[in-house]
This record gives C-alpha cells, sequence and structure tokens, in this order.
C-alpha cells in the first residue's frame, strides 16, 4: 500500500496523514461490497478510545481494531493527542493494510480513538474513512468516530451549512462531529444534551479533544458500547472482547443516553435527562454483529446464540442424522439446536477465512463461484446423511441457495434449513447495511416459497417472541423492526446510503 501525507485546512496543532488504497475516487450508486456476502447483514463500524499516559495508545487502538474488524472492512484510522497537538492517520482497507510501523510511531501521545468502517451512509472512499476532524467556533477541535447512523442527517447537514459549517465528505458521521464541534455548550454534558435532542437514530461515539476521551452512546442504545479499566487510565469499545484482546479489565457496557469523559482528573458519567426508560438495542447485535466472546446486556454473545439455537429446535425440529452450522457466525446457533434436539452436531462445511472484503465489481460470473470461493462441502462426513443446516440469516436467499446445491452435489440426502431469527421483511435505518425491501425474499414471498427458492427440503425460522425469549428481553427492550416493520422512532420508507454524493463534496 502506498501512503502520502496530505495536509488539511484547520488549526495549526492538527497534523493529518492519510495512507490510499483503491477505491480513491467516487463510487457509483451501485457500488456493492464483496459478492461473497451479498445474503448476509453487514455491520455499520466498531470504535475504540484509549485514555492511557505512559502507554503505546496507537499500538493499543491498533490491536483493538482488530479484535472489531469483522464490524467493517472498508476503511480504518487512528487519531492521537499528547495535551498540545493532534495526529490522524486514516486509510482505505483492513486495519492490517492501513497502518505500516512508521505510521503507528506518528501517532503519538497519550489519548487515541480508532475506527474501523462499513459504509451506510456515504460512499466507500478515502474523504468518508474515520476518525473525522470538526473544528468548532471558540477553538474547540476534536476527533470522532461514530458507529451507527443518524436518519435526519440531511437536514442537520443543511443547519450546519448555514452555521457556517464546510463538509468535505458525504457521511453522517461529519454532522455529527460539526454538530458536537460548534454546539452551544461550555461543558461536555451541555453538549451531549444539546446533540442528544437534535439527532434521531444511532450512534455509539468516541470523540478525542487534546486533552479529553469522551463515550457516547444514543438515548435508545441502538449500538453497543462499554468500557474497562486499562493499565491506570481506561478503554472505550463497541464490544467487550476488543478490551479483552488488549490486556483492559471489562467493566461494564456505557448506558443508553450516558456521556463518559475520561481525562486526567479521571472518569465522569452523565446521564442524558431525556433519555427513555425503554431501549432499543439492534437484536442483530445479539444474532450475527458481536463476536460470540463479546458480553451484550451483561451475557456472553456465545451463550445467548446457543439459547437461539435451542429454541429454534423447539419451535421447528426435524428428523436427521447430523446437525451443521453456516460457518463461522451460525455456529453457536447450530450448536444449541443439535444439543436440544438430540442430534449429533458436525462440521459439514469447511470455509476459506482469508476471503475477506474486496472492491471488484460484482459479476453474474462472481456471483456464480462465490460460494465455492467461500465455503467447500465435505463429502466424506455429509454423504447419504439427512443434514440440519442451521443459518443465521437470510437476506435476499442468493447465498443460501447455493449453499444447499453445494451439500446436493456433495451427496446429502436431505438438506433442512432452519434459521436462528426471524425473516426479514423490512429494511433498516439505524447502522445495518440490509438492502432494500424490493431486495428482500421475506418481504415478497411466503416461508413455502423462499424453501424452494433455495432448494431446501424444509425450512423454519424462529419465531420473534422465540428470539425475544432466547436474549431473556421484555417486549419493547430491542430494536427487531427490520422482522416487524415497527421501528423504535419514526423512520421514512426507505433510506439512501448515497444521498449526500454529488452535493459539493471532495471527490478525495
Amino acid at each position: 500500500m502506498v501512503a502520502r501525507s496530505d495536509a488539511i485546512p484547520g488549526p495549526p496543532q492538527m497534523r493529518r496523514r492519510h495512507g490510499s488504497s483503491a477505491p480513491q475516487g467516487p463510487l457509483p450508486q451501485t457500488y456493492q461490497p464483496n459478492p461473497l456476502d451479498s445474503d448476509s447483514p453487514r455491520e455499520a463500524c466498531g470504535v475504540v478510545g484509549v485514555f492511557a499516559p505512559g502507554d503505546d495508545v496507537a499500538n493499543v487502538a491498533y490491536f483493538g481494531l482488530f479484535a472489531l474488524q469483522h464490524r467493517g472492512q472498508e476503511s480504518a484510522g487512528i487519531a492521537t493527542a499528547d495535551g498540545r497537538d493532534m495526529v490522524l492517520h486514516t486509510a482505505m482497507g483492513l486495519v492490517a493494510q492501513a497502518f505500516r510501523e512508521e505510521d503507528l510511531e506518528r501517532l503519538t501521545g497519550h489519548i487515541a480513538i480508532g475506527h474501523t468502517r462499513y459504509s451506510t451512509t456515504g460512499a466507500p472512499r478515502r474523504a468518508n474513512a474515520q476518525p473525522i476532524i470538526a473544528h468548532g467556533d471558540n477553538g474547540l477541535t476534536i476527533a470522532l468516530g461514530h458507529n451507527g447512523n443518524v436518519i435526519n442527517a440531511g437536514p442537520l447537514r443543511t443547519e450546519l451549512e448555514e452555521w457556517g459549517a464546510n463538509f468535505t465528505g458525504t457521511s453522517d458521521t461529519e454532522v455529527i462531529a460539526e454538530m458536537y464541534a460548534k454546539a452551544p455548550a461550555t461543558t461536555w454534558e451541555e453538549r451531549s444534551a444539546y446533540c442528544m435532542r437534535k439527532l434521531q437514530g444511532a450512534y455509539s461515539l468516541v470523540i478525542m479533544t487534546k486533552d479529553q476521551l469522551v463515550g457516547v452512546r444514543d438515548p435508545l442504545g441502538i449500538r453497543p458500547l462499554c468500557i474497562g479499566k486499562f493499565g491506570d487510565g481506561y478503554i472505550l469499545a463497541s464490544e467487550s472482547c476488543a478490551i479483552d484482546h488488549v490486556g483492559g479489565e471489562f467493566i461494564r457496557e456505557v448506558e443508553p443516553g450516558e456521556t463518559i469523559v475520561i481525562d486526567e482528573n479521571g472518569m465522569e458519567s452523565f446521564m442524558w435527562s431525556g433519555a427513555r426508560e425503554k431501549h432499543a438495542m439492534c437484536i442483530f447485535e445479539h444474532i450475527y454483529f458481536a463476536r460470540p466472546d463479546s458480553i451484550l446486556n451483561g451475557t456472553l454473545s456465545q451463550t445467548t446464540r446457543a439459547e437461539m439455537g435451542a429454541q429454534l429446535a423447539r419451535e421447528h425440529p426435524a428428523e436427521a442424522d447430523m446437525v451443521i452450522g453456516v460457518p463461522d457466525s451460525a455456529i453457536p446457533h447450530a450448536v444449541g439446536y443439535a444439543n436440544e434436539i438430540g442430534i449429533p452436531y458436525g462440521e459439514g462445511l469447511g470455509r476459506n477465512r482469508y476471503v475477506g472484503r474486496t472492491f471488484i465489481q460484482p459479476s453474474q460470473r462472481m456471483r456464480d463461484i462465490g460460494v465455492g470461493m467461500k465455503f467447500n462441502a465435505l463429502p466424506d462426513i455429509i454423504a447419504g446423511k439427512r443434514l440440519v443446516v442451521v443459518e443465521d440469516s437470510i437476506v435476499r436467499g442468493t447465498t443460501k441457495s447455493r449453499v444447499v446445491k453445494l451439500l446436493r452435489n456433495a451427496g446429502a440426502a436431505e438438506i433442512h434449513v432452519r434459521i436462528a431469527s426471524p425473516p426479514i421483511i423490512s429494511t433498516c435505518h439505524f447502522g445495518v447495511d440490509m438492502a432494500t425491501v424490493d431486495e428482500l425474499i421475506a418481504a415478497r414471498k411466503s416461508v413455502d416459497e423462499i424453501k424452494e427458492v433455495i432448494g431446501a427440503d424444509s425450512l423454519g425460522y424462529l419465531s420473534v417472541d422465540g428470539l425475544r425469549k432466547s436474549v431473556q428481553a421484555e417486549p419493547g427492550t430491542f430494536c427487531n423492526g427490520c422482522f416487524t416493520g415497527k421501528y423504535p422512532i419514526p423512520v421514512q420508507l426507505e433510506m439512501n446510503k448515497m444521498e449526500f454524493e454529488g452535493v459539493g463534496a471532495s471527490n478525495d
């Protein structure tokens, strides 16, 4: 990867370093990520923040991002501060591609924030890579990383432009950063309260000034954020696994509507007075997004997924010889299913774990060979057997049909597909890039029709009520709008992730 340095407008204490890899220019609105992942929900981002005087915070953030790589693979970045100056490095690609040793050596200081991105608003290009820098009228400079999606970013951007904000990218994150930087406030409690009144949607934030680290979670708690102890300092991360990964000690999850402020005096916490009693964490964090070794709502994700599989077995048992999971995300569900129903669990599919996201434009040929690149059946294990194939979700149905075909070609006698989530009938508005409603197979076809499309002998989905029981949640405590069409706040029917493309933003 070729790296270069670019000067950016702003106060003289700010230095920016960019790495570059394709794609550099604007991408067409038909851009899609890896065709191999076209049938899976795709997350927004992962964030990490470190306040640790005396530690190499850039490397801590770097390894924290490695633990969060599953949440976003399009770009990565780290910003650091030493009490006087800030340094920023961003690049396209995976974390390992975005940073060289010399890049990390330049990121000096005792505070760091890091980000790994999957785009839900704004094209995947360098100008939208995070952290984002914003300057306030009072001399405040912040760096900000965001996981989520703000549904009223359009009118807020217009309002900020009237205030004199100059946008260089096309993401909702830049809107959030400008709002936090320019908020009419003197304290972080006032600043967050002002922004929380204005912002609608999902946002877990890590924010850095020259001498403070700030964490913010939206009042609904849609996206996760947690805090841990790290030596004599603290660490913030999207998931607890990142804290474990760098040798930190998990303390707790950040509460919905909470702002955490960390500086040389320690840690302070502020709750927004307008925070709702009921929350709406994205249920897909439990189903698919979070790593199995992360804690969500006080429970290990692996344990919750096994219970989903067990509940799925109660609702949709099958007579079969073996249960297999589609690697890797569905394996805990499959183990839970097998244990509950009393059928042996086996490894019937191998996976090439080095097939990641690509910026190659998908062709029909790529889609046809895609599953073969990602999965391979194990015929000696599955030949002649009746299989229960457990998967976490079906979005378009394309990948599942190819997996079923792969297993039949390997000699499976019967294939009974079981899905550890309800049918997805509506799109997400809060930070998950799924598909349009027209592309969602369950929005236009019945379960029996989907069974025929994917070529399975039978098909069963976990019910909405069964999913709620599995996560031990009271009604109304999770966002399950993609399964019900009912969202925790009013939304427009369709979101356009390219909303701000072509409105004068930089093509960098």
